[in-house]
């Protein structure tokens, strides 16, 4: 008796330590939520509706709406945005099934390739097309009015069509991501009894294949939409020389001109509550969409669909997806490569005018070794932070589960689906000092807090995939031998989900390096990031040394890219 009455002593204990940890990392978690997402998000509420007195305004709001040059700027970026993602599907989910379902050569050539876009950052993308298609200054518009002798370019990529153009190219990789993913891992089975059935390729996939895909391509889809929505990269490079403004080049604007005006802020806010209604808007559609049928096209047996041959059309479509890839990933990149060897922009692309003047004038300079230091400081930390905080919400929402685990899970995601000069905004109103006593303005720490709250979910959804395959009673029995419940989580969940956070730090580490719509509106003097640092130089006429930064910056990217790719793999092996 006295024996089993120790061990329940001990159980006992264990259990009270089990509710004080559990309710300490709920606890915890709810509070870094409210401040790196409540607040910023309650503060732009806050300055759209009500004035410096604290009255409810509606009339401000409506009257910045109705502004013809703003109503301009809705109807810009919703033709935009909603041109791009249909753009972005067809490619993608052409490409996906070319390269997921087909036999045409060198898949492996062809994948890597087309990964290349997804690397690489919009707005440099855009940069690469503006040096080629600008007007009389591109050089691609240079050498076709030469050989043709034409009076004008024939091709303006400053436009809204130029616009279009470059997001579908470097946002279609989201769709093809997603939807090449299930394609490889569907059931065959109902595609191949169509066929025994008599129906034809064409028909089996446009009754079977597509629609059984309609939740991988309505995900890429929605990240399109939003990053198209929210982008402020593309459209400002090359857009703002023929006043083409939307949203979210709108509202950087007005924050700028406001110079700290309380007035002038809320135009920005009020702006950035529709930019937010607007994304909402494209959520509710998706989720429309998937509520209509079941798509369980994934089985537990391991299959794999059969290839379909392409016969007679094996090298045509070979010969079009090379000419695809060649046109908008390499001449772009080789453009800027040579642009960045030029002693000076304009001149004519040829040996004698070539130097390495721009890389020793750009690495001369300490606000481009800041830059870059910036950088990295703010990938590797908020992929740090991101990863903690994202392990201990995923434990809290799918191992804990308290009461309002679906609300901490929404406030957790929520930063992704804002725009990120929503977002920007929201951290300025929030840590500028005038409401907590906190100055986090014109300093590094403030663009921290920003990727985090932006990039949580990142980790967040690597680690809760990665918690709800372990099992319960691992940690059980644990605890049976007398293990606390810490010491259960540090020896054996943590160590079984570890390859999912390596990947999910990575995940932040990325975009967090070539990130630009977010630390527009944030950066300091001494706190400009890498992608600030290439958008102020070509907005100072500094186009060659711009280049130059902007070649160094993808293949820092590209490199660490495959170094991810590396380590996962390497982790997944284990």
């Amino acid at each position: 008796m006295a024996l089993f009455k120790d061990k329940r002593t001990d159980l006992e204990k264990q259990e009270g330590f089990k509710f004080g940890l559990e309710q300490g990392l709920t606890l915890t978690s709810v509070i870094l939520l409210a401040v790196i997402v409540v607040i910023p998000v309650a503060m732009i509420i806050l300055n759209t509706f009500w004035d410096a007195d604290g009255h409810l305004d509606l009339a401000t709001f409506w009257n910045v709406i109705v502004r013809s040059d703003n109503l301009k700027a809705i109807r810009n970026t919703v033709f935009i945005s909603f041109s791009a993602t249909i753009g972005c599907a067809l490619i993608g989910v052409f490409f996906a099934w070319l390269l997921g379902r087909s036999d045409i050569p060198a898949k492996g050539l062809m994948r890597t390739l087309f990964s290349i876009p997804f690397m690489i950052p919009p707005f440099l993308g855009a940069m690469c097309w503006d040096l080629m298609f600008s007007g009389r200054g591109g050089y691609i518009n240079k050498l076709l009015m030469s050989l043709f002798s034409l009076e004008s370019p024939p091709i303006e990529i400053n436009s809204i069509g130029g616009i279009i153009f470059v997001e579908i190219i470097y946002f279609f990789s989201f769709v093809y991501l997603q939807v090449i993913s299930s394609l490889e891992r569907m059931d065959p089975t109902l595609e191949e009894s169509a066929r025994i059935a008599g129906a034809n390729q064409m028909y089996v996939i446009r009754k079977i294949t597509l629609p059984l895909m309609i939740p991988s391509i309505s995900a890429g889809v929605l990240l399109v939409l939003i990053s198209t929505l929210s982008h402020y990269g593309v459209p400002s490079i090359l857009g703002f020389s023929q006043n083409i403004y939307t949203l979210p080049t709108k509202i950087v604007e007005r924050m700028y001109a406001a110079n700290g005006s309380f007035e002038g802020i809320r135009e920005a806010t009020a702006l950035s509550i529709l930019l937010v209604v607007i994304v909402a808007i494209g959520l509710v559609v998706q989720r429309a969409v998937l509520n209509v049928g079941r798509y369980d096209i994934i089985k537990g047996k391991s299959m794999r669909p059969t290839l379909i041959k392409l016969r007679g059309a094996r090298i045509p479509l070979f010969i079009i997806s090379l000419v695809f890839l060649a046109f908008v990933v390499i001449v772009p990149l080789v453009v800027l490569v040579l642009v960045s060897f030029l002693k000076a922009y304009g001149l004519p692309i040829i040996r004698e005018n070539f130097s390495v003047v721009n890389y020793v004038k750009v690495f001369s300079q300490k606000s481009v070794i800041q830059a870059i230091k910036n950088s990295l400081f703010l990938s590797v930390s908020a992929g740090v932070i991101c990863l903690f905080l994202g392990v201990m919400v995923a434990y809290v929402v799918y191992k804990v589960k308290p009461r309002g685990r679906g609300l901490i899970e929404m406030l957790a995601v929520l930063p992704y689906s804002l725009p990120g000069t929503v977002l920007s905004i929201g951290v300025i109103l929030a840590w500028s000092g005038k409401i907590f006593g906190i100055k986090l303005y014109n300093t590094i720490w403030i663009i921290l807090v920003a990727y985090c709250a932006r990039y949580l979910s990142y980790t967040l959804k690597s680690s809760a995939s990665a918690l709800q395959q372990v099992h319960y009673s691992l940690e059980e029995a644990s605890r049976s031998c007398g293990a606390t419940k810490m010491r259960a989580l540090l020896d054996i969940t943590l160590p079984l989900i570890r390859p999912a956070m390596v990947s999910g730090f990575f995940m932040v580490f990325l975009p967090a390096m070539r990130e630009l719509t977010t630390s527009v509106l944030l950066y300091g003097p001494k706190s400009r990031t890498l992608g600030v640092q290439i958008y102020q130089l070509r907005d100072n006429g500094y186009m060659c040394q711009a280049s130059a930064l902007a070649a160094v910056t993808i293949v820092i990217i590209i490199v660490s890219n495959k170094i991810v790719e590396f380590i996962t793999k390497d982790r997944k092996g284990v």
